[in-house]
């Protein structure tokens, strides 16, 4: 590794000292080294603001409080426990990641990024989380506020800027002997930044803007979930109770049956939709 320049050195300084003085030494995955408990959090937190996530997070942790008990639950239970934080193929995600750890490693999470990158709904960012996180392993990773934070003090007035040109200063300021706690603060300065500065990932090659949730195919699955939830219903009745155009609706109810998310059974002669067992 090349040595580091002076700026990078008053950069880790600089980030330090706002993770001593500002930093959210409280949030609850923060308390844990627990590898599940990790992978929890983490799965809610992508694209979910930390303020939703906290009530979910310890919600779901007391429901569902080991990996081997997240793995017996029924889907349908899991989807439940969800509701509220969105982008339901998550949970559904994390249910399979469950079952893997206890079919293949035995009720144990892996210990190796290599290893932990090939569970289902686990990618780069993730694994390496755990890696940090779980273990205290210095492995170089990059998320949004990770990136915002690079992009403000390194690259300055600069557009589309790829992740390939952040990562060989991430990997150079990397605290090897304490990554956890580096992470920590880079992640909790990048939220300051973005409420000071402005999103500075619009500047990065890879951002991508989110759209809009009221009217979106995102809000009609949340929608029909939520109806589930309660009891089964054939098209009709979530025609009449979610108010989604008819063609919208029933491309969605594919889509969701397509995930696993939703299945389809016949009662009565007619077909009605319920949350997977």
């Amino acid at each position: 590794m090349k040595s580091r320049t002076k700026k990078e050195r008053a950069f880790i300084r600089a980030v330090k000292a706002f993770y001593t003085k500002e930093g959210r030494h409280n949030l609850p995955w923060r308390k844990t080294t627990n590898p599940y408990s990790i992978v929890v959090s983490e799965v809610m937190l992508q694209q979910t603001q930390v303020e939703r996530v906290i009530p979910k997070y310890k919600e779901f942790v007391k429901q569902f409080p080991t990996v081997q008990v997240l793995a017996r639950a029924p889907l349908r239970a899991v989807l439940i426990g969800w509701q509220g934080l969105g982008y339901n193929r998550r949970a559904r995600m994390l249910h399979e990641c469950a079952k893997e750890v206890v079919r293949a490693h035995k009720g144990i999470f892996p210990k190796t990024y290599a290893d932990l990158v090939n569970l289902p709904g686990i990618g780069p960012y993730t694994a390496g989380a755990v890696m940090a996180f779980s273990y205290n392993e210095a492995v170089p990773m990059i998320e949004t506020n990770i990136r915002s934070v690079y992009l403000h003090h390194f690259f300055k007035d600069k557009k589309d800027i790829p992740d390939t040109e952040l990562m060989p200063i991430i990997e150079r300021t990397l605290d090897v002997q304490n990554p956890r706690v580096w992470y920590w603060a880079l992640m909790d300065y990048g939220t300051y930044l973005k409420r000071v500065h402005g999103n500075q990932n619009r500047r990065s090659k890879h951002y991508k803007k989110q759209s809009k949730f009221k009217g979106s195919d995102r809000q009609i699955r949340g929608a029909v979930l939520r109806q589930l939830t309660e009891h089964s219903a054939t098209f009709e009745q979530l025609h009449e109770r979610t108010a989604v155009s008819k063609p919208r609706l029933k491309k969605q109810l594919e889509k969701l049956a397509a995930e696993g998310l939703i299945t389809t059974r016949t009662q009565k002669g007619e077909a009605r939709y319920t949350l997977p067992t």
